[in-house]
């Protein structure tokens, strides 16, 4: 049973109303539920394995003690607990399958999102270390020599360990033994406490790059005319890293008691941490380890001239849980993903396993580090779409797409690139036999980063990786392909804005419908609030809506931005605008509820209620949040000409549910600084 709590609430109503009236979940198509590629094996971790997933049997006692319900839908207190936690999973799994489809940084949002709300911290809390890891990525990253994304990135590594771990019974093993779960890695905590212990690893491994890419622009600014970096470098170091790694005396209390002894900050505990795990493999010792860890960011020049940024990353990741979870309350496994960041870099390559030099060590066993084994494998296959930023890396030839298969606890590469890039490749054949021809003077081997390493015969890139991590029980082959490229997924629009002001949009969105025709009165504050009384099934609704704007815009000749553009501001839609925008907006809707499990009907405004009930317009609303049926919408086979024909055959009065609002969001998104709607002509 994978969603336990709703299957439950269905069997009330069926005891209650002698009929089967919902709720429902939408299964995972035949596909998806027997696939070994990335995007099934990753769905169907989070559906049938994550069972129970943060569900509460104390709560869900109280619930029948008291007679209320303590879970949030539209409203709180309108579904039992566990049906919220079950709705949550079901929108995680949605956002990911959307994302895996799409590989846009706006659908990497929502990941990203859903799993901050039900792991980390709920309203917004912990959003800006992400967002501002987009943004600063984007806007700097173009100075710098060589650079790609490292947000859409980070989910689609968060999306292979799921996948793995649902492929391979070994992992999972070596997993629940490093946890103590008793179940052997096939029980629903284990999984549970993998997708949250790898999604902290995994999400935010990389969220110290911007502290990396400032070193990376003085030195690209001194290599233009190809000087290697060196004593020559003109460079930056960080100083006074304190707020970064200090602790709390209340976080110092509680390792203390987890560890069994005091730590002055994060770079001491961690070389604990480290030393603790793989010392006596690689023969670390504490005094060695920290002080390299310490010299990271200061002292560039006795780290061949690089700056970490997984440094940085485990810093900020420290910091931001330590406030949002609080202080004092951290447990081991959030330290341990602090360690597996640490380590993914440079770290465990070069000072420890002694990567790409002659004193090569062997490579890390995942019983070691379970966390940090998967991080560096996945770190290394996500090499596909990625968004090239660095002057150098425009011109790579770096894969596009890649088909994954995980069957037999193996990995099966197949990287796609760009058919439209051929001539490059045929000119690399051709380079690479004349090389063969002359000798094969290693100073001399073509390359053609990433595709050179992939298709020479000695597979640079899979004998990279065995280098890093132990793959004897994980056999990973790779193979390069081309096919042409298909840009139509990613539904680029010309609408653009700075991820910071999503969320502002979103609690705009809703706050048309709480605060129509009070606009004025209306703060920030109370908007915020309003916001987030929502579960994270209807903020996402909300946060989806915002990501379709751009369609809707493109469609009237319309774009939004948060730069200052010459166009002219619109203030108003007109109604040949809402006319063509409306329809659109129904369709989503209703795909949203669909994906959502949502059926047609209006039976929560007609079957019999129980006695005594004081106000029934309220129980009928809130009804119809527990059968998740709503007279508005369609079921799940409904095509897209079906909903459109639905949409005007609706009255005028639910028409202008999709159309109204929108002019009084306009007006609230005044109230935010940055984006505005401007006419093309």
């Amino acid at each position: 049973m994978s969603y336990s709590a709703i299957e439950k609430m269905r069997q009330e109503h069926r005891e209650r109303f002698g009929k089967d009236v919902g709720p429902f979940v939408p299964q995972l198509i035949d596909k998806e539920a027997r696939g070994m590629d990335l995007k099934s094996a990753a769905l169907r971790f989070l559906e049938k394995r994550c069972t129970d997933l943060r569900h509460s049997a104390e709560t869900e006692k109280r619930e029948q003690e008291e007679h209320i319900y303590l879970g949030t839908s539209l409203l709180p207190n309108q579904i039992p607990y566990n049906m919220q936690m079950d709705l949550d999973r079901l929108c995680m799994k949605n956002e990911l399958s959307r994302f895996i489809d799409s590989g846009v940084a706006e659908d990497a949002y929502t990941v990203y999102f859903s799993f901050m709300e039900m792991f980390i911290g709920r309203d917004g809390r912990s959003q800006s270390m992400v967002e501002l890891l987009s943004e600063f990525e984007s806007n700097a990253s173009s100075l710098l020599m060589s650079h790609r994304d490292h947000y859409s990135h980070s989910v689609y590594v968060f999306a292979l360990g799921l996948a793995i771990f649902e492929t391979n019974a070994w992992y999972r093993k070596v997993f629940s033994r490093a946890y103590g779960f008793k179940d052997g890695g096939e029980g629903q905590e284990s999984a549970n406490a993998f997708l949250e212990y790898w999604g902290l690893a995994a999400l935010f491994h990389d969220v110290g790059y911007p502290f990396e890419i400032p070193f990376e622009q003085v030195l690209s600014y001194f290599e233009v005319d190809k000087k290697k970096r060196g004593k020559d470098s003109v460079y930056i170091a960080y100083k006074n890293v304190k707020p970064l790694i200090q602790f709390s005396r209340e976080d110092r209390a509680r390792l203390k008691e987890l560890y069994g002894r005091s730590f002055t900050d994060l770079a001491d505990f961690l070389a604990f941490a480290i030393t603790e795990k793989l010392g006596k493999d690689y023969g670390l010792t504490e005094e060695s380890l920290e002080k390299k860890i310490r010299s990271k960011p200061g002292h560039p020049e006795e780290n061949n001239y690089f700056m970490d940024h997984a440094f940085f990353s485990a810093g900020r990741l420290y910091q931001e849980l330590a406030k949002i979870i609080g202080h004092g309350k951290l447990q081991k496994y959030h330290m341990d993903a602090l360690s597996a960041i640490l380590l993914h870099n440079s770290l465990f390559k070069f000072a420890v396993v002694g990567y790409k030099s002659d004193h090569l060590k062997a490579p890390l066993k995942a019983d070691r580090h379970p966390l940090a084994w998967m991080l560096m494998l996945c770190d290394e296959l996500q090499c596909w779409d990625r968004t090239a930023y660095g002057r150098n890396s425009r011109d790579e030839l770096h894969p596009m797409a890649v088909d994954f298969n995980f069957a037999g606890e193996s990995i099966r590469a197949v990287y796609y690139y760009d058919q439209g890039e051929s001539e490059k490749i045929r000119q690399y054949k051709l380079d690479y036999d004349a090389w063969e021809q002359a000798g094969k003077d290693p100073e001399k081997e073509p390359r053609l980063k990433a595709y050179s390493d992939m298709a020479e015969p000695k597979q640079r890139f899979r004998r990279d990786i065995g280098q890093i991590v132990d793959l004897r029980h994980c056999p990973l082959t790779v193979k390069p392909s081309m096919r042409r490229a298909n840009h139509r997924v990613k539904h680029t629009f010309l609408s653009t804005s700075n991820f910071l002001h999503i969320y502002n949009f979103a609690v705009a969105l809703h706050a048309r419908y709480v605060f129509q025709g009070k606009e004025k009165k209306a703060t920030q504050e109370e908007m915020e609030r309003e916001f987030n009384r929502l579960s994270l099934e209807y903020k996402l609704s909300n946060i989806n809506q915002v990501r379709s704007f751009d369609t809707y815009l493109n469609a009237i000749d319309c774009f939004y931005t948060d730069r200052p553009v010459d166009f002219d501001m619109l203030t108003e839609f007109t109604d040949e605008m809402v006319q063509r925008f409306a329809p659109l907006e129904h369709e989503r809707w209703v795909t949203d509820h669909q994906n959502m499990g949502w059926t047609a009907g209006n039976e929560y405004e007609t079957l019999p209620l129980a006695p005594g009930v004081k106000d029934e317009k309220k129980e009928r609303k809130d009804l119809r949040e527990r059968m998740r049926m709503h007279k508005l919408t369609l079921n799940a086979d409904a095509d897209e000409e079906t909903i459109r024909k639905h949409y005007e055959s609706l009255p005028p009065v639910e028409q202008e549910k999709d159309s109204l609002p929108f002019n009084s969001m306009l007006k609230l998104l005044k109230k935010y600084d940055g984006v505005r709607i401007y006419r093309l002509r």
